[in-house]
């Protein structure tokens, strides 16, 4: 019999996380997590049933992904190019394409390790400086855009969660 690991952020410091982004590190890596353990095995029909008219498992993944890298541009002090903006536009089609659980983990795994070494080489000393948000140029700071960035990418994983059970369910 097995023992299931403590979640991510009961499992100590990360190597190499400054101290104050320790729970933005934390949270990434329990999405990357659950969404292997809870996601990895849905079929393309589960990962875009819409039950209910919800948006699809495939629609919260991606829209998760897309966002962390746009907050991530941002925290940079970067806009958006013209590639992230027609992959913003394109989300909503997730809803209904036709996507393999291993394309989905594999974008999983390679956004949030992106993710993982912007919060590694993010120093301390700039996480109070302003950041400008979208095309209204909203005031934010890196530290704000980096903790909305895992914990957007934690909600939208979540719902994601919730919507395969619904799906596996119904397939039955």
């Amino acid at each position: 019999m097995t023992t299931a690991l403590p979640e991510v952020w009961l499992r100590g410091p990360l190597p190499d996380v400054p101290a104050l982004l320790q729970p933005v590190a934390h949270s990434l890596l329990q999405c990357r997590e659950e969404a292997h353990e809870k996601l990895a095995d849905l079929t393309p029909a589960q990962l875009s049933a819409r039950p209910g008219g919800a948006a699809s498992v495939a629609f919260h993944v991606t829209h998760a992904l897309g966002s962390l890298d746009r907050l991530l541009t941002y925290a940079r002090g970067e806009q958006l190019s013209a590639t992230q903006l027609a992959a913003l536009h394109a989300e909503p089609g997730a809803n209904t394409a036709a996507v393999a659980a291993d394309d989905l983990m594999r974008d999983v795994d390679a956004a949030i390790a992106r993710a993982l070494v912007q919060v590694r080489t993010t120093p301390e000393r700039d996480l109070l400086t302003a950041r400008e948000v979208g095309r209204g140029r909203l005031p934010s700071t890196v530290l704000g855009l980096l903790f909305h960035a895992a914990e957007h990418t934690q909600r939208h994983l979540g719902q994601a969660v919730t919507t395969a059970r619904i799906a596996r369910s119904s397939a039955t």
